[in-house]
């Protein structure tokens, strides 16, 4: 199904009855990639998933968002689904809208759960600042050579070495959203969050290290952190067994 937000055509999914649950999905990812977490709700909930703008059905962005634009389109369709009161639950990027939105509309939110989620700037190793001088240096380089000026091809060789995994898959304006985005730090609202929180993280997750976790069920008062041994960035497919019995406890699934 789609619905036009803020001029931009989102790509959503809904099915079952009972309590409303919104799924996020994370960068670079989908309905598809969250539809685990979703077949285990829909037989006792009213589950929404949607394609963030950029990503899957959904439409790019005309203009650089970053995370509190998203979380504002999310709302906008929160309130055109005529949903009251519900609970989120966020993968990595969709994590920190949910922070987002948790933060902001307590009144809303009924639970929340955080999968390796977002939101917190990653310590920066000596290694990461030596890469970057190294980058600002042969970009300065390049752009001091007439020939580099035009040669976009050579330009986009330099970025993809020098880039992360995310940022090489990404292009044009996405790339330019993503760099906003994960400069966005949310530590300080993290205490504005009033709702249950259950936090589960891949004990070997590189991407958003189990670090940041654990400061996350720090300054959220309400929450709990479950961490699952030997999975990676995406814990809830690594440890899907697992997690199916957490997340049915932690929604009363067996008691319906």
């Amino acid at each position: 199904m789609k619905i036009s937000i803020e001029n931009i055509d989102i790509n959503y999914i809904v099915e079952g009855e009972g309590d409303n649950v919104l799924i996020l999905h994370g960068w670079g990812a989908n309905i598809e990639t969250i539809m685990p977490i979703f077949n285990i709700l829909k037989q006792t909930h009213r589950v929404y998933a949607m394609d963030l703008p950029g990503f899957g059905k959904s439409h790019v962005p005309e203009e650089v968002f970053g995370s509190f634009h998203y979380a504002d389109i999310v709302k906008e369709f929160i309130d055109k689904m005529e949903i009251d009161k519900l609970s989120l639950i966020g993968h990595s990027f969709g994590g920190k809208i949910a922070i987002i939105l948790s933060s902001r509309f307590p009144e809303s939110i009924d639970k929340v759960v955080l999968i390796d989620s977002a939101g917190l700037i990653p310590k920066r190793t000596m290694k990461y600042h030596l890469k970057v001088k190294g980058f600002k240096i042969l970009k300065k380089l390049y752009k001091t050579l007439i020939f580099w000026e035009t040669d976009e091809k050579k330009m986009e060789k330099l970025y993809g070495r020098f880039g992360s995994d995310d940022y090489q898959s990404s292009s044009g304006i996405m790339r330019k959203i993503l760099v906003r985005v994960v400069n966005e730090n949310l530590k300080p609202i993290l205490k504005d969050i009033k709702a249950p929180t259950l936090i589960i993280w891949g004990s070997n997750d590189d991407a958003t290290p189990l670090y940041q976790g654990k400061i996350m069920e720090k300054e959220i008062k309400d929450s709990g952190l479950v961490i699952f041994q030997g999975a990676g960035h995406y814990s809830y497919i690594d440890d899907y067994g697992r997690f199916k019995s957490v997340i049915e406890s932690y929604f009363n699934i067996n008691s319906k």
